[in-house]
């Protein structure tokens, strides 16, 4: 077990984890600030983007590169600055460091090294695209970029095609309209959003369902990074014809591991199984508790 204060009067290295505005600068908290002020060393995702924030609020700091292609490397040395008791602040180009950023392994090398790991929170662009969506934001989950190639794009969105929690992903411009129509083709036409340039001077929110976010992006020039917001399954999604009956030829068992498979809960596969077969929940849950090896 390791047990974290933050704050106690004596400290080694610090890891602070320093969120850094999305598009507005005016979005930087005062802790934020102090803290940048106040470390002995900025890990940046790109060095270039990090001083154009520094400048702006006129601090003066030592920074250094910390980044996908170079983070084994530059991860022991900040591992070894944190032994010497330095305090180190780790930023991305926008947003909340270590979210589908290779922050996340120096958040876990430092914390098995038994360094504290201090978050210092603030924007947030998937958050920020959920809670101005529309969308349910009772239930959500985070997703980040789809996979590119199209085999593991497929399987990976067979694999969240039922959960009923509101979806939300990063994606790149020029793979925006693929992916669209690739959570079309496995989904059905869903409710979602499309959210770009966010807290920017041109902030755009497409509203709509996928067919109608399809036309927006082939109708227009994709522009930005987008964040995508989709409606999760509500048990109305388009069904293939040819699969509709596909549960006819399994047992109980099969057919609600199956579901369990897919992301349901045993509770939701058991209830989804006995909708199809048109009997009742007991039935298929003595049955299945039946049929289950010892």
């Amino acid at each position: 077990m390791n047990i974290q204060r933050s704050f106690a009067d004596e400290q080694k290295g610090v890891l602070y984890l320093v969120a850094t505005p999305i598009g507005n600068l005016d979005d930087i908290s005062v802790r934020c600030l102090e803290t940048l002020r106040s470390v002995d060393v900025i890990a940046c995702e790109d060095t270039r983007q990090t001083r154009k924030l520094l400048t702006h609020f006129q601090i003066e700091k030592r920074t250094v590169s910390y980044h996908e292609h170079n983070k084994e490397a530059s991860g022991s040395g900040l591992l070894q600055w944190l032994a010497e008791g330095k305090q180190i602040a780790l930023v991305s180009d926008a947003g909340l460091p270590a979210i589908s950023d290779p922050g996340a392994d120096l958040v876990r090398d430092a914390v098995e090294a038994g360094y504290p790991v201090v978050p210092v929170p603030g924007a947030n662009a998937a958050l920020t695209a959920l809670i101005a969506s529309g969308l349910p934001t009772d239930r959500f989950v985070f997703c980040g970029f789809l996979p590119r190639e199209n085999k593991d794009r497929r399987k990976e969105l067979e694999r969240l095609k039922f959960y009923p929690e509101t979806l939300l992903f990063y994606e790149a411009p020029h793979r925006i309209a693929k992916t669209l129509e690739a959570i079309r083709e496995e989904w059905g036409d869903r409710r979602a959003v499309l959210a770009r340039e966010l807290t920017k001077r041109y902030e755009e929110f497409a509203r709509g369902t996928l067919d109608e976010l399809i036309r927006h992006i082939r109708e227009g020039e994709a522009r930005g990074e987008y964040c995508l917001v989709v409606e999760g399954f509500t048990g109305q999604a388009e069904k293939n014809p040819d699969e509709d009956q596909w549960w006819m030829q399994v047992s109980v068992v099969e057919h609600v591991d199956r579901y369990c498979e897919q992301g349901f809960s045993k509770k939701e596969a058991i209830k989804q199984a006995a909708d199809d077969r048109g009997v009742s929940k007991r039935d298929v849950y003595n049955e299945y508790h039946r049929e289950m090896p010892l």
